[in-house]
């Protein structure tokens, strides 16, 4: 196949969220939501991800940015005469969005207009926090301490969270609209099943001030997460968080963080959810669920203080140091050994699931440990490895004695290396 016909479907696919011209003027120089790339389209255009038949190819594929209704416009310098190896580009795209989008751009900037002033936000708010906009950074306003702004300035961003099930009036379309973003940034995602009723999703929004217009806001759409129940016995369920997506004109900028937090809140103030899991996570989302849990236990004085003793508190604002006493191993009821009955009572308070919350555990416990506590890291080392044991048992118990302590050992070092990665991040 010609190289010189085949384009990248990666680079090809350009994505955009239009905002009408009026919210547009707010924008700073510095903020772009349009013609972004996708992380993956493999899912739509074939594991190559390559494109056959066309010179200088553009797919257009832009959202209104708060509905998301769509327009997709196929723009190329060259085509190969028709044949059956030639790409029907618009043709494949159409089996992954909704029908009824536009092909005519004025029509659909007739639209995005329109829903500027008609789009709200489904489902119940369940969440929301405010940023410094990016066009009054520099003037001596910074980002910190978000407690401090004032949600009525127009220099303030607000971002809301809400949650909608299949139940919500007018989500299942609108989730058409967004599940291609799955496709586009999750490895290996795919549609979930609309039969199956009891989907649960938190959707993240962009609330931005017009400028010059009091009262007038809109709201845009960032990322999303989908979650699952699941029976636990004997009458609440186990939340399973499924996908999660920030765009890419949101990510590096905490929302995913923001995001997670309220799914986590939430699940703590339902009474019939157990516990929230999370289904395969990706290496950057379990980094980011491994910051926000470690962020929060080290904030939770009480916890802090029966695990590690009346000194043995965290400095501060619970991310620096822990204070030791002389020995840190059995300082308190989080050792090492922690304390299973103890541990249980908190994993289960928390409704964190268990083989996250025990990673958590050891990942304090080697925050606190003393260098030159020789006893103390040996207990530790024992811990982890018992634990690394049984999640491992299947595959451990068929090697030889002397290969399975060789494998549990370099399973531990590479463990403890993993945990001082995640640790620096939050001191």
């Amino acid at each position: 196949m010609s190289t010189e016909w085949t384009a990248d479907s990666n680079a090809a696919l350009s994505l955009s969220l239009v905002r009408s011209q009026k919210d547009k003027e707010s924008l700073a120089e510095t903020e772009s939501y349009e013609n972004f790339s996708p992380t993956f389209t493999y899912p739509i255009y074939g594991e190559d991800e390559k494109i056959y038949g066309y010179k200088n190819l553009t797919i257009d594929l832009r959202f209104a940015s708060g509905s998301l209704h769509q327009y997709l416009n196929v723009r190329y310098a060259s085509k190969l005469s028709s044949s059956s190896t030639v790409d029907n580009v618009e043709a494949t795209m159409s089996e992954f969005i909704p029908p009824g989008y536009e092909t005519d751009e004025k029509m659909f900037l007739d639209i995005v207009e329109r829903d500027a002033m008609e789009f709200k936000p489904l489902g119940t708010k369940i969440h929301s926090y405010q940023r410094v906009s990016p066009s009054s950074q520099g003037k001596g306003k910074g980002v910190a301490s978000t407690s401090k702004l004032d949600p009525e300035s127009e220099d303030v961003i607000e971002y809301e969270v809400y949650h909608s099930t299949w139940g919500t009036s007018g989500f299942r379309d609108y989730h058409r609209r967004m599940q291609i973003f799955i496709f586009l940034y999750i490895e290996a995602g795919s549609y979930i099943v609309e039969d199956e009723s009891t989907w649960e999703f938190a959707v993240l929004y962009e609330k931005r001030k017009r400028r010059g217009e009091p009262g007038v806001v809109t709201y845009h759409f960032a990322g999303y997460s989908s979650l699952y129940p699941f029976y636990c016995f004997p009458e609440r369920i186990r939340l399973r968080l499924s996908q999660f997506v920030i765009l890419p004109p949101y990510q590096r900028q905490g929302h995913g963080s923001a995001l997670y937090t309220a799914i986590y809140q939430r699940v703590l103030s339902q009474e019939h959810i157990s516990e929230l899991t999370v289904e395969d996570p990706a290496e950057a989302f379990e980094d980011l669920r491994d910051r926000n849990d470690l962020k929060m236990l080290l904030g939770l004085k009480q916890f802090m203080e029966e695990g590690f003793g009346t000194n043995g508190s965290s400095t501060g604002g619970g991310v620096g140091p822990i204070r030791r006493t002389k020995s840190s191993s059995g300082a308190g009821k989080m050792g090492p050994p922690a304390n299973k009955a103890w541990t249980e009572k908190w994993r289960m308070q928390l409704k964190i699931a268990g083989r996250q919350f025990h990673r958590l555990v050891e990942m304090l416990q080697l925050l606190n440990l003393d260098p030159l506590d020789a006893k103390g890291f040996k207990a530790f080392r024992i811990q982890v490895k018992e634990r690394l044991y049984r999640f491992n048992y299947e595959i451990l118990v068929q090697l030889e004695k002397q290969e399975r302590l060789d494998k549990l050992e370099e399973t531990f070092q590479n463990v403890v290396e993993d945990y001082r990665r995640i640790l620096a991040m939050i001191r």
